[in-house]
């Protein structure tokens, strides 16, 4: 009678192919993705800083891999969510918990970067800003590659499993 050997070892090595699947192939085609969305995104920003804190992550959690492209918390994520959703009208007065009970003028001459000193002249104690309008960037970049990122994900994902034989060209049966 015939014995076969390693069967052990097949089992585990078949329980070990959807988490490999998962933190490898999946989440590779995640980011190569959100890489074609991420470009986008960075050509369409209003600005040098923004496009610096341009950022990508990936999350695995309970069979479901997700990828963000999002902007890194920080100055960058101001600037993001104002050219996003554009801003409102509003006062802009220096906070008195800042001023040491100087006077706007004082402030403004002591931080050489005052809030209410505009192309170096004195504009007084508050000013009034007519706020700013949106200039979307993050959606509409998703919304022009979606088919793209796709494609790019669905090559990784084909060139992963080609390297071990899977999937691949189906060959015509002569």
């Amino acid at each position: 009678m015939a014995k076969a050997t390693g069967r052990t070892e097949v089992s585990r090595y078949m329980r070990s192919i959807p988490v490999a699947l998962e933190t490898k192939v999946l989440r590779g085609a995640a980011k190569a993705a959100a890489a074609v969305v991420r470009d986008e995104v960075k050509l369409r920003a209003n600005s040098e800083d923004l496009r610096e804190g341009i950022i990508t992550r990936t999350k695995s959690e309970e069979g479901r891999i997700t990828v963000r492209v999002t902007v890194e918390k920080g100055w960058a994520y101001s600037l993001g969510l104002w050219a996003e959703y554009g801003t409102d009208p509003h006062f802009i007065s220096v906070d008195p918990s800042l001023s040491g009970g100087r006077s706007v003028r004082r402030t403004n001459k002591m931080l050489k970067e005052g809030s209410l000193v505009i192309g170096g002249q004195f504009a007084g104690t508050s000013v009034f800003h007519p706020g700013a309008g949106a200039e979307p960037f993050l959606r509409p970049s998703l919304d022009i590659k979606r088919a793209e990122a796709i494609a790019a994900a669905q090559g990784y994902i084909t060139t992963r499993l080609a390297r071990h034989g899977l999937g691949g060209p189906e060959v015509p049966e002569e």
